[in-house]
């Protein structure tokens, strides 16, 4: 027997509006939909007429024990959907059992697009997006936060953290202490009414606490600055390569990947023109 399908359907974050004419139809085509929040789920589910033959609860102290009764389900060839509170499922939201489960049993696995906290928060942020480094939650354990946050400390990506209102100035002066003065940005409540950026640096900002500590918050940090290239040490590499007999091309190819292209190209013009 040909088995279900397992569908990761993301939920608005805020606006209602914002689900997908896909989701709604696919919440409504399963045989069962395990949502995070049960209650959440039935307001969702009664605004959009939809009436699923079975709703269970599925969150991150259950994950584990629900596992068995989803795959028997989905093993008679009925497909179910897995719904967080809001957002997409997997993204600090429960789902990671099931879908390891699921592959491991060749059951189909299919994650819809849509609505998800920090993707909205980046591309408004006004920092780098062209790289970014999401962490969600940071880890309880002090040991293991900051661990995390020394090995952050270098990237230079624009960093992503999902946090609580009550723990958010915590975690702010906890970031400038490890990780220094960064332009820092938060989001707060998106897609809802009291949606609002707040932009500055972690130091000015924590100086002058103002914050509305209520609601969602996405934290948006600056990346490491870049270091800038040693020249001596630039020059130091060129030369074994020449002295090793690379052609200039292939000494630009292989050293292109940690210096700028045009200061390799200037250093082999300096000992081309020494050697002349």
């Amino acid at each position: 027997m040909k088995s279900g399908t397992v569908y990761l359907v993301p939920t608005p974050i805020g606006n209602l509006g914002d689900m997908t004419y896909r989701a709604v139809e696919v919440l409504k085509s399963v045989a069962l939909i395990a949502a995070e929040d049960t209650r959440s789920a039935r307001r969702l589910l009664q605004h959009f007429d939809i009436q699923p033959p079975k709703l269970i609860s599925y969150h991150k102290f259950s994950e584990k024990q629900r596992l068995p009764e989803l795959l028997d389900i989905l093993k008679t060839g009925s497909d179910i959907a897995i719904i967080s509170d809001a957002g997409s499922p997997g993204i600090s939201d429960p789902s990671e059992f099931i879908v390891q489960a699921a592959t491991t049993a060749e059951i189909p696995v299919i994650a819809l697009p849509g609505a998800t906290a920090f993707v909205p928060a980046l591309t408004a942020s006004g920092l780098s997006s062209r790289s970014f480094c999401f962490i969600g939650f940071l880890p309880t354990q002090a040991k293991e936060r900051r661990l995390l946050l020394q090995r952050l400390s270098t990237y230079p990506e624009t960093l992503i953290f999902y946090e609580a209102p009550h723990r958010l100035e915590k975690t702010l002066t906890e970031l400038h202490k490890t990780l220094g003065n960064r332009r820092v940005v938060l989001a707060r409540e998106l897609c809802k009414i009291y949606e609002e950026y707040t932009r500055s640096d972690l130091e000015s900002l924590l100086k002058d606490w103002s914050v509305t500590e209520k609601g969602e918050f996405v934290v948006l940090l600056e990346g490491a600055a870049a270091s800038e290239p040693d020249p001596a040490e630039l020059r130091r590499e060129v030369l074994s390569l020449l002295k090793a007999g690379k052609k200039p091309s292939e000494i630009q190819t292989e050293l292109s990947g940690s210096y700028p292209r045009n200061q390799i190209y200037q250093c082999l013009l300096s000992f081309k023109k020494r050697k002349a």
